[in-house]
């Protein structure tokens, strides 16, 4: 099983929607780890790391997001996963 990490910045009407409860719901169901976070500029910043396999599917639910939400785009990055991070956490 290969560990991956992918950091998403997701766009659209992503605050005051509970898109980060969510994110957080949603990783723990596919056993992630990493954190997920509000930016300035009004889009939520999120590191997944896991199995491939979970990855992507996270990745794919970032897309539809919680139901108040209205996604616009999420970008995503390929990076190292930090072995440190054990669990997944709202940092702000």
């Amino acid at each position: 099983m290969t560990t991956i990490a992918v950091r998403a910045r997701i766009t659209g009407h992503v605050q005051g929607v509970a898109f980060r409860a969510w994110t957080r719901v949603e990783a723990e169901r596919h056993g992630l780890s990493g954190w997920v976070r509000n930016q300035t500029d009004g889009s939520v910043e999120a590191l997944v790391i896991g199995p491939s396999a979970e990855v992507a599917a996270m990745v794919r639910a970032l897309h539809k997001g919680p139901p108040a939400a209205r996604i616009s785009t999420v970008d995503t990055e390929k990076i190292e996963p930090d072995t440190e991070v054990r669990d997944f956490r709202i940092l702000g």
